[in-house]
């Protein structure tokens, strides 16, 4: 099985032959929608797309972690970071091979 990666164009394109948008417009959707999901997250607000899954921000706090090489300690500072949750439904489909 070859790895794929889909990209923007790629979602343009699709939303280009299912829905009958032109090209333009389609990339001007697709740049939509990724915008108002990446706004709302730079917000503190989750991200709940049905059928697909979430998309949350949580709060790491600092902690010390060691270079493995020379096993040093070093402090690892406090940041965000973003975790997706796969719906119910998106495990199914992806199991099923669907």
């Amino acid at each position: 099985m070859e790895s794929r990666t889909v990209t923007r164009a790629d979602l343009a394109e699709a939303v280009y032959e299912e829905v009958g948008l032109s090209r333009n417009e389609s990339s001007d959707l697709v740049e939509s929608v990724l915008d108002e999901v990446s706004k709302a997250l730079i917000s503190g607000e989750n991200v709940k797309i049905s059928s697909f899954g979430s998309f949350t921000i949580r709060e790491k706090g600092e902690r010390i972690g060691r270079n493995p090489k020379t096993g040093v300690e070093v402090p690892i500072s406090p940041r965000k970071v973003l975790v997706f949750r796969a719906s119910h439904v998106l495990k199914a489909r992806v199991n099923e091979g669907k």
